[in-house]
């Protein structure tokens, strides 16, 4: 498994990532398990999870289950700032709440330590330095490694990363964002402040819930249990006319240099440079062992070109 560097002095993770949002929602304990296992025989380092994950923390209680010994193996990174509760209370980005869910993380994982602590969304309420100040003593104390953010847009990313400096505060090492060739906003204007500040971007809907698979065809019924016959939301916002046709040129494309739709996606993004893994869920360990070998695609230059040319 090729090795890259998160961010200019963050660790080295797996070209392929292991997102863990399935656990303990769509499978259980045992599925989670056979997942994992297969992940780590395969040379995946990096696991990313959330505290909201699996019906509010229940993907964090697996893998406190589940690593057991071989947490020194991998990089774990987590997330926090969803609503955790129903009223509203365990939420958001405020050193109070920072440092409590830092603690149910710490305790739901079995660990001493996160290795990639990550904002899950901009909150409002809290100006960015006081949620830096947090994440700073968390570090000083050893309880969490690297820091990263997700869903912020350029300035507010600009806006925390300047007061790092000044105030001499730990510093995001990267940013967590929708990527995939059917959703390629980040390029608009995030890409650009993460390259100028040597920041890493971690993708997250990869395959577009699925739907760069293959296993989705227009017209069909949704397969039975497939995310996006669980998610109607979710399902309608992919589900598009737009998305249809470009997903029949790529799958096109693909075909005609031997190569399936998967494999295309993973390894585009693959051939991104400021992406370091690319975090692709499973529910079967098949799925990982594909997700693993469809980065083997060096896409050429003029490829890349004819890409493009197709989604934006």
């Amino acid at each position: 498994m090729q090795k890259r560097r998160l961010g200019v002095a963050g660790p080295e993770v797996s070209l392929v990532g292991l997102g863990t949002n399935n656990f303990g929602g769509r499978i259980d304990l045992a599925a989670s398990r056979l997942v994992v296992d297969m992940a780590l025989d395969l040379g995946v380092t990096l696991i990313d999870t959330a505290d909201i994950y699996g019906n509010k923390g229940g993907s964090e209680e697996y893998l406190g289950q589940i690593l057991g010994a071989r947490r020194k193996d991998v990089v774990l990174a987590t997330k926090f700032g969803l609503p955790m509760d129903n009223a509203g209370r365990l939420r958001g980005a405020s050193r109070r709440y920072v440092m409590q869910a830092a603690e149910a993380s710490l305790r739901r994982l079995k660990t001493d330590w996160i290795d990639l602590y990550q904002l899950h969304r901009p909150d409002a309420l809290t100006p960015i330095e006081e949620t830096l100040r947090a994440l700073d003593d968390l570090k000083q104390a050893g309880k969490i490694r690297f820091i990263g953010c997700s869903n912020l847009s350029a300035a507010q990313l600009e806006q925390a990363l300047s007061i790092s400096e000044r105030a001499h505060l730990v510093s995001f090492i990267c940013c967590q964002d929708e990527y995939s060739l059917l959703e390629r906003d980040v390029e608009k204007g995030l890409l650009g402040a993460l390259r100028k500040h040597h920041l890493s971007l971690l993708p997250y809907f990869p395959l577009a819930s699925g739907l760069l698979t293959g296993k989705y065809k227009h017209g069909a019924p949704l397969p039975p249990g497939s995310r996006l016959a669980n998610s109607p939301p979710r399902g309608g916002g992919v589900l598009n006319e737009r998305n249809w046709r470009i997903v029949g040129k790529l799958s096109a494309f693909a075909a005609a240099r031997g190569h399936t739709i998967l494999a295309l996606a993973m390894s585009w993004l693959a051939s991104q440079p400021l992406v370091p893994s690319v975090i692709a869920g499973a529910t079967k360990p098949e799925q990982v062992e594909q997700n693993i070998a469809a980065v083997n695609w060096a896409l050429s230059t003029d490829e890349l070109a004819e890409i493009d040319r197709i989604t934006l």
